[in-house]
């Protein structure tokens, strides 16, 4: 086999990790022209378009972790520019509870990220818990400790959960989003409790799964082509964006997808 045109499938095979960036959708041209009725209709359909667009590149080696990603997408941020950018994670959609590691500050050319959002794991019970929020926090806050994010928050507590992870955690939460879909209008208590302890309440329509494991790997057949793919399993998912401080627009957005091949 030719080393310098290996075919996706073959390094899908061979690797452990698998890392997509869908790059600057602000500027790219190439995905379908209606406007996506949902994220979870985007998110599919940008990771098909970058699938397709990368598997049509020489790939000449095997690496553990497998970069699917076009260069000329990315839109990397100049240290010149840095001070007039907000550069946030808007949310991070956690799958399971695998390591988390730094990929935007790498991928957008920064050292740290203003603010992440995290969105843990669906729990495996109707209700959250304390417990169940902890492994994920813990990891975002030794990212804060290394100064690779400035800020962070959670999304969809109520009052008493917050409260909960505030008096517990180490690194303060600075917002919590509320789902539109969930109330129109603010919890009194939850905002009473914001307002004392300086925490920013923010809104946001996502569905309550981003994507299920049969959406991203059917994407991830469409865009290879490759009707077999079937032993990748989401870790998370980081929509981010770059915004114009002084003009409050968007510079760049998109998201950075990781899997993990799960092992026969």
């Amino acid at each position: 086999m030719d080393p310098q045109n290996t075919e996706p499938k073959v390094l899908l095979s061979r690797a452990k990790t698998f890392r997509l960036h869908t790059g600057n959708l602000v500027n790219r041209s190439r995905m379908k022209k209606k406007c996506p009725c949902s994220t979870s209709e985007e998110l599919r359909d940008c990771i098909q378009a970058t699938m397709t667009d990368w598997v049509s590149m020489k790939k000449a080696d095997f690496p553990d972790v497998l970069d699917c990603s076009l260069p000329e997408a990315t839109d990397a941020i100049t240290p010149e520019e840095r001070e007039e950018l907000k550069v946030s994670g808007q949310s991070l959609f956690m799958y399971s509870s695998s390591r988390l590691s730094s990929p935007a500050c790498q991928t957008l050319a920064v050292s740290q990220l203003d603010s992440v959002i995290i969105a843990p794991p669906p729990p495996l019970e109707a209700d959250q818990s304390l417990a169940h929020l902890q492994p994920a926090w813990e990891q975002l806050e030794a990212l804060v400790r290394s100064q690779k994010i400035a800020a962070i928050g959670t999304s969809d507590l109520d009052k008493d959960l917050l409260e909960q992870l505030y008096n517990w955690a180490q690194v303060k939460p600075s917002s919590n989003q509320v789902n539109l879909a969930s109330c129109c209008v603010m919890p009194p208590d939850l905002t009473a409790f914001a307002k004392e302890f300086d925490i920013q309440l923010l809104t946001h329509s996502d569905p309550k799964e981003l994507m299920s494991a049969e959406t991203f790997l059917e994407a991830m057949r469409d865009g290879a082509q490759d009707q077999s793919i079937a032993d990748w399993r989401l870790e998370w998912v980081l929509r981010y964006s770059v915004i114009v401080k002084s003009r409050g627009i968007f510079k760049s957005k998109g998201y950075l997808v990781s899997a993990k091949r799960v092992e026969p």
